[in-house]
């Protein structure tokens, strides 16, 4: 095609702007500083566009810009050898075309951060009531489950229990075997400087069915069946799948939300029990490689020094992990706008206060057991 071009000319009264060429977008950069050149001087304004053969939106624009800076000094517009097909682009163009020319923001001032951090801690406020709301709603539904059982969706809290546990095993093992393998690498070569080999028993078994088993399972959880459920609600709220359940009759508190919980009270305890086996086979597998442990050994230090209790500190927060996890899921979810964008970050932020409010419940729970001398 041949390169645009643009000229001017003046018969008596009259600009004549003569366009030429292809205007396409590849090529305006050629022309864009002609267009901005051509200044309105009155009159009436002729556009010769005979010669004119393509025209796409950014050429269009460039027309459309030039002819309302002719426009805005009083000038009468005529166009020839225009096609049909350009003319509508044109005038789509022109309307599209603010008529206040965009502003830059003026640099922030500390009063504008103060009340941006106004803004940002009330609505954290109001997040929390929402939440704190929704978690009683959710426990409201739960005991009226408990009371009414005929109430519960049994075909979906078996399905959400396979999604969430029994295919979360795998993972949950191999999580806590390496972990298991690491701390006994890792305690026996700083206890081998003291002597104390022997003590990476108790630094396994403790640090693993007391923290590190359910906590790092709770986490895995909040990553992988969490983002779950804020995706596939959010997806529905999307298509207004969440509305049509109101329309019906049901509530969807009693339809989405129980399942997945109770799914998450039920599994992750068990989760947290497979995670502890894996770590201490880990620990004992380690420690008989790398210090000599053997197995009867390692069970005999274990039985002494570890006792039940410790497991049960541990397997305590299942429940409490399940519940904000499957609170913040769900409310995440019921949060969406009604756009795919909305959906991914509602998903995001349900991953990152999950794994935060674990990690506070757990550190809460330590300092509790703490002073309880437990």
């Amino acid at each position: 095609m041949t390169p645009p071009q643009i000229s001017s000319s003046q018969e008596s009264d009259r600009t004549v702007v003569h366009i030429s060429g292809a205007l396409l977008t590849q090529s305006v950069e050629q022309v864009e500083r002609g267009f901005s050149a051509i200044q309105p001087v009155g009159g009436d304004v002729t556009f010769d566009l005979t010669e004119m053969e393509a025209l796409d939106t950014s050429g269009a624009w460039l027309v459309a810009d030039l002819s309302q800076r002719f426009t805005a000094q009083g000038a009468q517009l005529q166009f020839l050898g225009l096609k049909p097909a350009h003319a509508a682009l044109i005038d789509t163009v022109s309307h599209s075309i603010p008529e206040q020319p965009g502003r830059l923001d003026p640099p922030r001032t500390f009063t504008d951060w103060v009340e941006s951090v106004g803004r940002g801690t009330y609505g954290a406020w109001q997040d929390t009531m929402s939440i704190l709301g929704f978690l009683g709603l959710t426990l409201h539904r739960l005991a009226r489950t408990v009371v009414m059982p005929w109430r519960l969706r049994r075909a979906a809290l078996v399905t959400h229990m396979e999604e969430t546990g029994f295919k979360a095993l795998p993972i949950v093992a191999l999580m806590g075997f390496l972990i298991g393998v690491v701390l006994a690498f890792q305690g026996a070569t700083q206890l081998k400087q003291f002597g104390a080999e022997i003590f990476v028993v108790e630094l396994i078994s403790i640090s693993i069915l007391r923290e590190l088993g359910i906590l790092l399972t709770a986490i895995i959880v909040a990553g992988r069946s969490g983002s779950a459920f804020t995706a596939s609600i959010g997806s529905m709220k999307v298509q207004e799948e969440i509305d049509a359940m109101r329309t019906l009759g049901l509530d969807p508190i009693e339809v989405l939300v129980i399942p997945r919980v109770l799914a998450l009270l039920i599994m992750l305890p068990i989760l947290g029990f497979v995670a502890d086996m894996a770590g201490l086979f880990g620990g004992a597998l380690m420690s008989w490689i790398d210090l000599g442990i053997s197995p009867g050994m390692f069970l005999t230090r274990l039985n002494e020094s570890t006792g039940v209790w410790q497991l049960a500190i541990g397997l305590i927060k299942a429940p409490f992990f399940a519940l904000v996890i499957g609170v913040i899921a769900c409310w995440q979810a019921m949060q969406v706008k009604g756009s795919a964008q909305s959906v991914g970050q509602r998903t995001t932020a349900s991953v990152v206060q999950s794994i935060f409010m674990v990690i506070a419940i757990d550190a809460l729970f330590s300092i509790f057991f703490s002073q309880m001398g437990i």
